[in-house]
C-alpha cells in the first residue's frame, strides 16, 4: 500500500503508483498430488500393538525451472463476461478450526500475547470516530492519527482490521473482552451504517467513489471497503456475531449497486486502482449466505490485464504493485474453490510458483519499494534499485495464498516457503515489548528494523499485522478424514473433537532441530499420523515411538506417515537433521545469504545503534540519515562453504574464520543494523 496518492512511478511503468515517500524508486507449476491417494497407498494398517511407517511420494523438485509450464490456451480466458455457477471444488485437506488450536510458550506465544495487549489498548471509540462523524453522529474520541487521520482518505482501513482481529483473537484465545470489543463495533457501526442509508458504509463520503469513477485523483476507496466487509464477516464468522452478517450484507448490496451502473470497460479502468481482496470477500460472503449474486458481484472486481497473462502462464509482473495484485489471486483461488472453474485455479498457482520460486528473498518475502522491479530471477539487480524490500502486507497474503494451494493438493512443500516466511519475515517482524509492527523488512545491506507507533502509524501493515499475530495458530494441523497432519514445529496443543484426539507438542525448535508428540485419547483409537519431513532435513529423520527406534525413510520434502491404533499416552519423538546452506542470488552467485534449517542468519554491523526517531516512525531504514555500516566480505571454503563456519550451538550462531558471527534474522531486535546477504570470496 503506497503511503498517498500520486502519479505513478516511473521505474514501474503502467502500475498503479507505489510510495513517492521514499527517494529511491519505490515457478513454475508443480504436479499435485493427491493426499486420500499418495498417503493412503503407501500405510499399511496395523494392529494394535504395530505400526507402519512410510513417506508420501511427491512428484519432481517444484523449484527445478521448467521449459514450458504446460499446455497454452490461445484464448485470453478473462476477456468475456463471467458467468459464475456453484460447484465447490474437494480440497484434499483442510486446516483444523482455530479454536481447536491452542498456541504454548514460545516465540510465537510471545508473539500472540504482545498483539493482544495492543488489541486491549485500543479504544473503541477513536476506531469509531471518523465512522461516526461521516455519518452525522456525534463523537467526542480522540482522533487517531497517520493513515486513520480525518482527513486521510484511507481512514477507516484500520478498523475493519481489528474487527477481524478482534473475532481471531477471541477464537484463538477465548478471550472474552476482546470479543465484547468487536461485538461493540458491530453495533455502533450498524448505527452508522443505517444512519446513511443504501447500506452503505465507511469512515469517508461516496464522493471518493464518485472521483474513482471519473478518475480523479482519490487514494483506494475500496481497499477500505474490503477491510471493513472482511472484518464484519470475520466477527460473524468466526464470533459469532449475527448482526456483523446483516451489516456485510447490506455493504456488498451498496456495491453490487455501485457496479452495476458501470460498464464492463469502465469496471477495467476502476481497477487500476488498488481494491484490496474485495472479490475475495464477495466470494465468501456468497459461499456463506448461499446468495450467488454477490459471487456476481466479485466477478466484477476480475482484473483482466493481470489474469490473462497469468492464466496463460506468462510472467508479467514487472512494473505491478505488488501488495495491490496478492489479494487478487487470493480472491481467485476461493473463486476457483466456490465454482471449480479451472481458470481462476491457474491463475493462483502460476502466480504462486512464479512469486515464491523466482521474485522472493532469502526471507521469503518478497517486492522492493512495493513492487516488482525486474524480470524473474533478478533479485540481485532489484536490490540495486532500492532499500524498501518486503513489504509485510505481501507476507501475510502469500501466507494466505500458500494456504489455499496447500489444500488444494497436501504438497508438503507448499510449507517449506510457508515456513520460511513465517519464521523469517513474520517472526522477527512484531516488537513483543509493545505489539507494534514493521511496514518493510529491509535485506539491503546495513538495514535496520523500524517500527510504527501506537497511535500517529496506522499503516497497512499494522493493520494486517494486527491479523497475522492474533492466528499464528492457525496452520500447525490439518486433516483429511482420519489422517492428521502436522506441517509446523510450534509448541501447541490440538483438540481433535470429531476424532476425540488430543496432541500436544512440545518443543524447542529450531534452537533444537526436534519435536515430540504426545497423544491423549479416553480409549484407542486409529488414525494416521502424517508428519512433515521439511526440504531442509540433512538426511533422513530420527524417530521414535514411546522410546523405541523406528526406522524411517522419509525423505526431505515428504511426509512420515504412521498409521496404528493409537494408545493414550502414546508418544512420538523426531529429530531433523540440519545443516547450514547458502542461498546465492540467481543473477549474481557471489551475493549469498545463509540458513541453518529454516531460519535465515544475518551478520550484526558495528557497534552503534540507530538514532531512536530513525527506528519508531519510519517505514524502512532511512540511509540518508544513518549510513549503514561496511559488509564484510566473507572468505569460504569453495568446495563446501559449510566448513568455514564454527557453530555455537546452544546459541545457534555461527562464526567464520573472517571473525564474521552470523545470528538467526529473526532475533535481531529494533535499530541494529544488519546484513543478510553477503560477497563471498
Amino acid at each position: 500500500m503506497r503511503t498517498r496518492p500520486g502519479p505513478p512511478n516511473p521505474s514501474l511503468a503502467g502500475s498503479e503508483p507505489l510510495s513517492p515517500s521514499k527517494n529511491a524508486p519505490s515457478r513454475r507449476a508443480f504436479v499435485a498430488f493427491s493426499a486420500a491417494g499418495s498417503l493412503a497407498a503407501g500405510v499399511a494398517h496395523a494392529g494394535q500393538e504395530s505400526h507402519s511407517i512410510t513417506q508420501a511420494s511427491v512428484p519432481g523438485d517444484p523449484a527445478a525451472p521448467k521449459e514450458q509450464w504446460g499446455t497454452v490456451p490461445f484464448a485470453q480466458p478473462f476477456d468475456g463476461p463471467l458467468h459464475f455457477l456453484r460447484h465447490e471444488a474437494a480440497p484434499k485437506v483442510e486446516p483444523f478450526p482455530l479454536a481447536e488450536v491452542r498456541l504454548l510458550p514460545s516465540a510465537f506465544y510471545d508473539a500472540q500475547e504482545a498483539n493482544r495487549n495492543l488489541l486491549h489498548r485500543y479504544s473503541a471509540d477513536r476506531l469509531l470516530h471518523t465512522f461516526r462523524l461521516n455519518a452525522g453522529l456525534p463523537s467526542t474520541a480522540q482522533p487517531l492519527g497517520g493513515w486513520e487521520r480525518p482527513d486521510c482518505e484511507l481512514r477507516g482501513h484500520f478498523t475493519g482490521h481489528y474487527l477481524s482481529a478482534c473475532a481471531l483473537m477471541f477464537t484463538a484465545t477465548r478471550d472474552a473482552e476482546i470479543s465484547d470489543k468487536g461485538n461493540y463495533l458491530v453495533a455502533e457501526l450498524a448505527k452508522c451504517q443505517q444512519k446513511l442509508g443504501n447500506g452503505y458504509l465507511s469512515a469517508f463520503p461516496t464522493e471518493l467513489f464518485d472521483r474513482l469513477r471519473r478518475r480523479e485523483k482519490v487514494w483506494a476507496p475500496f481497499y477500505t471497503y474490503h477491510k471493513i466487509l472482511a472484518g464484519m464477516i470475520d466477527m460473524h464468522q468466526l464470533a459469532g456475531n449475527a448482526q456483523a452478517l446483516a451489516v456485510a450484507t447490506g455493504m456488498a448490496d451498496w456495491v453490487d449497486a455501485w457496479t452495476a451502473r458501470l460498464s464492463q470497460e469502465q469496471m477495467q479502468k476502476v481497477l487500476d486502482e488498488e481494491f484490496g481482496g474485495m472479490n475475495e470477500a464477495l466470494y465468501n460472503l456468497a459461499a456463506l449466505t448461499g446468495e450467488s449474486r454477490y459471487a456476481a458481484v466479485g466477478d466484477r472486481f476480475a482484473k483482466q490485464r493481470f489474469f490473462n497473462p497469468l492464466a496463460l502462464r506468462r510472467d508479467q509482473l514487472r512494473g505491478l504493485h505488488t501488495n495491490t495484485h496478492i489479494p487478487q489471486v487470493i480472491g481467485a483461488a476461493r473463486r476457483y474453490e466456490i465454482s471449480s472453474d479451472a481458470r481462476f485455479h491457474d491463475v493462483a498457482d502460476a502466480f504462486w510458483n512464479e512469486v515464491a520460486h523466482t521474485r522472493t528473498y532469502a526471507t521469503g518475502g518478497t517486492s522492493n519499494n512495493e513492487g516488482w522491479l525486474t524480470e524473474p530471477n533478478h533479485l540481485a539487480q532489484e536490490l540495486k534499485q532500492g532499500s524498501d524490500t518486503n513489504e509485510c502486507c505481501c507476507a501475510y497474503n502469500m501466507l494466505k495464498l500458500t494456504r489455499h494451494l496447500y489444500e488444494w493438493s497436501a504438497d508438503p512443500r507448499y510449507f517449506d516457503y510457508y515456513e520460511q516466511l513465517l519464521y523469517n519475515h513474520r517472526l522477527g517482524a512484531i516488537d513483543v515489548t509493545n505489539g507494534h509492527t514493521q511496514y518493510y523488512l529491509g535485506v539491503a545491506p546495513g538495514s535496520w528494523r523500524t517500527f510504527g507507533t501506537e497511535d500517529n502509524s496506522f499503516w497497512c501493515c499494522n493493520g494486517t499485522g494486527v491479523e497475522e499475530y492474533s492466528k499464528l495458530a492457525d496452520s500447525i494441523y490439518f486433516r483429511a478424514g482420519d489422517s492428521l497432519f502436522v506441517n509446523l514445529f510450534i509448541p501447541s496443543e490440538l483438540n481433535w473433537r470429531e476424532r476425540q484426539v488430543r496432541l500436544r507438542q512440545t518443543n524447542r525448535f529450531p534452537y533444537e532441530p526436534r519435536t515430540r508428540l504426545e497423544i491423549s485419547l479416553d480409549s484407542p483409537r486409529r488414525f494416521v499420523l502424517n508428519i512433515r519431513v521439511p526440504s531442509w532435513v540433512a538426511g533422513f529423520p530420527v524417530v521414535s515411538l514411546n522410546g523405541s527406534p523406528i526406522e524411517s525413510s522419509a525423505a526431505p520434502g515428504s511426509y512420515l506417515v504412521i498409521a496404528r491404533a493409537w494408545q493414550n499416552a502414546d508418544r512420538i519423538d523426531i529429530a531433523f537433521p540440519m545443516s547450514l546452506t547458502a542461498r546465492p542470488m540467481p543473477d549474481d552467485p557471489t551475493q549469498q545469504a545463509f540458513l541453518y534449517g529454516p531460519l535465515l542468519l544475518a551478520a550484526l554491523l558495528g557497534d552503534s545503534t540507530v538514532p531512536q526517531d530513525l527506528v519508531v516512525g519510519p517505514e524502512g531504514p532511512e540511509f540518508k540519515k544513518f549510513p549503514p555500516p561496511p559488509v564484510p566480505v566473507l572468505h569460504l571454503a569453495a568446495a563446501d562453504p559449510s566448513k568455514s563456519f564454527k557453530q555455537d550451538s546452544e546459541k545457534l550462531t555461527f562464526r567464520t574464520e573472517d571473525s564474521v558471527t552470523l545470528v538467526p534474522f529473526n532475533t535481531i531486535g529494533p535499530g541494529r543494523p544488519y546484513s543478510v546477504y553477503f560477497a563471498v570470496a
